[in-house]
């Protein structure tokens, strides 16, 4: 018996996706159009029809490119170019980020939208990297469904703990992930848990771009897929075409497993909601204070009203706890998609500086505790395994993780100097400290190197998790390339539609060509707070008209179902 919520049937193992406080369609639930198991896979794509306009391949790649230990088989979607053979310019790989995130799922969700922007010259290519969803080997941690159930469980504050709750959590979380640890090793028959790497990732892109007929990847990709399109770019320099990486994770930080500066614009991404209420009002900001430093205090007064006193709700599908852990991921994740999120934040604030719990509590990711058993489910292959492809790239990837207790709090410490998000964020080095698979000789860094073509690097003002500094420091790594810099809050470039962002990327893929050095971009029409008697839809509006603004609309679709995904494993992957 598993239990379901509000989000698709994969939200528990999506680790309650959250940027959006919003049903995500096809990326978070695995579809029964089409059947994998009836594919075999091949060393060259063969392409079935699927998904209705798609088509399908499984590619048989090494599952260890330095022996003969086996294949994987990647799963591989495609929305073809609509363009005359004359004009066809190759795939575009898109990479969602996670790690773990479905590039399948994502693509077949919208690859309209994505052909829309990009252009029909191109093949829109969605994959799932190995060991995620419909890729083979999968990887799994639990022998039964309810044994993952007990370890996914679908609330926020048991799943992510602030680590300020008590002087326990720390303890308790390093015990958990010392057993993950232990089971995922002992159940690792296969030997397949090594090879789940970033680096394997890569040389499987250049094998899929092979197997299209092309030397030099196309490739897209926002947060973890950012690491992952510069890792690609170190290890196969003369094999870049276009690789465009939007939101940018440090490849220094990640292999040595210390993201402590990846919340370095945090509390910078928190100010813009302070100031963004103030300059909104009261008929448009639901917390609204004359003053952002009021405004601050008053949040800081909720939550510590919350740390003495819990929110009890109960209501007809479901119950819970709005506690001091809830509450810190409350905050969080309104950080991430600012211009879907904060308008509802500052409402849910109010309710609950009212007493009202109920509604913040119903709006989220609340469980609803039904019984989503279904006869023709049974026998299906796993595919739902996300959680254990987050704890297996991202541990496996980076150094050695031996912290014990104490020093672990030490770590914590020294992080929160950086943000006051230290107790949410520092969860990622105690969910490694148990890991146990590493496979030696595998890619660490250095990250850098002078491509066949220059990399176009994008980061945000105000990013909650991959600060600019870290975009920049990416662009000096690889000579020529540019960086464009799109002035807004939020995780990545589709937090909100940019004429000036997007125009450049569309460039870049369709021409080569770049934006001026030190560009910097305005978004179109995002507000913050939207007035109530706005036209926005949605918290938005575009300032475009005719085909600019069909662009933005594909850009707003695919930013959509991006954006959650990106956000996946927030509290200690991105």
């Amino acid at each position: 018996m598993a239990f379901s919520s509000r989000f698709s049937r994969l939200a528990i193992a999506s680790q309650l996706l959250f940027a959006l406080f919003v049903p995500i369609p096809f990326a978070f639930g695995q579809s029964s159009d089409f059947d994998w198991e009836t594919l075999t896979a091949y060393e060259n794509l063969t392409w079935t029809s699927c998904y209705g306009g798609f088509q399908c391949s499984l590619l048989k790649v090494p599952l260890d490119y330095s022996a003969d230990k086996g294949n994987a088989s990647i799963a591989v979607v495609r929305l073809p170019a609509t363009a005359p053979k004359s004009e066809y310019l190759g795939p575009i790989l898109f990479n969602p980020g996670g790690p773990g995130g479905s590039g399948v799922s994502t693509i077949v969700s919208i690859g309209s939208q994505f052909a829309q922007f990009l252009g029909p010259q191109f093949d829109i290519v969605g994959f799932d990297p190995r060991g995620v969803s419909f890729s083979k080997p999968a990887v799994s941690f639990f022998k039964t469904a309810a044994e993952r159930q007990s370890w996914t469980p679908p609330d926020l504050d048991s799943r992510y703990p602030s680590l300020n709750a008590s002087s326990g959590v720390i303890p308790r979380v390093w015990g958990q992930f010392q057993l993950i640890g232990q089971l995922a090793q002992e159940r690792d028959t296969d030997d397949i848990l090594q090879h789940i790497t970033t680096d394997n990732v890569a040389r499987d892109m250049l094998r899929i771009t092979q197997a299209f007929g092309f030397e030099k990847l196309q490739y897209w990709g926002v947060s973890y897929g950012s690491l992952l399109g510069a890792t690609f770019a170190t290890l196969f320099p003369d094999n870049v075409g276009r690789i465009a990486i939007d939101g940018i994770m440090d490849s220094e930080a990640w292999y040595s497993a210390n993201l402590t500066d990846s919340i370095l614009d945090t509390d910078k991404t928190l100010q813009t909601f302070f100031d963004g209420c103030v300059a909104a009002g009261p008929s448009a900001c639901a917390f609204y204070a004359p003053t952002a430093s009021q405004i601050a205090a008053n949040l800081a007064s909720l939550t510590g009203s919350i740390l003495a006193q819990p929110f009890p709700v109960k209501t007809a599908i479901s119950h819970g706890i709005i506690d001091y852990s809830w509450f810190r991921n409350y905050i969080f994740a309104s950080l991430y998609s600012p211009y879907n999120a904060f308008s509802g934040f500052a409402q849910g604030l109010a309710q609950l500086t009212a007493g009202n719990a109920t509604g913040v509590y119903t709006a989220n990711q609340t469980p609803d505790f039904e019984c989503d058993c279904k006869a023709e489910d049974a026998g299906k292959p796993f595919t739902d395994n996300i959680y254990e492809s987050l704890i297996a790239t991202s541990c496996g990837d980076g150094a050695v993780v031996s912290d014990s207790i104490s020093d672990l709090r030490a770590f914590y410490e020294r992080e929160a100097t950086v943000s006051s998000f230290a107790d949410i964020w520092g969860l990622w080095r105690i969910h490694c400290s148990g890991w146990k698979v590493h496979r030696p000789g595998r890619f660490q860094g250095p990250v850098g190197a002078n491509t066949s073509f220059p990399l176009l690097i994008i980061g945000n003002t105000a990013d909650p998790v991959t600060p600019i500094a870290w975009a920049k420091k990416a662009a000096a790594l690889f000579p020529k390339s540019v960086l464009l810099t799109q002035d807004s809050p939020g995780h990545t470039s589709l937090v909100a539609p940019s004429s000036c962002t997007h125009g450049a990327l569309r460039a870049y893929f369709q021409n080569g060509t770049f934006p001026a050095p030190n560009t910097v971009c305005d978004i179109d029409g995002a507000e913050l707070f939207p007035a109530a008697n706005s036209n926005s839809g949605n918290h938005r509006r575009s300032l475009k008209e005719g085909g600019d603004n069909q662009l933005l609309d594909a850009v707003r679709a695919i930013g959509d179902v991006v954006r959650p995904i990106a956000a996946m494993g927030r509290s200690w992957v991105v």
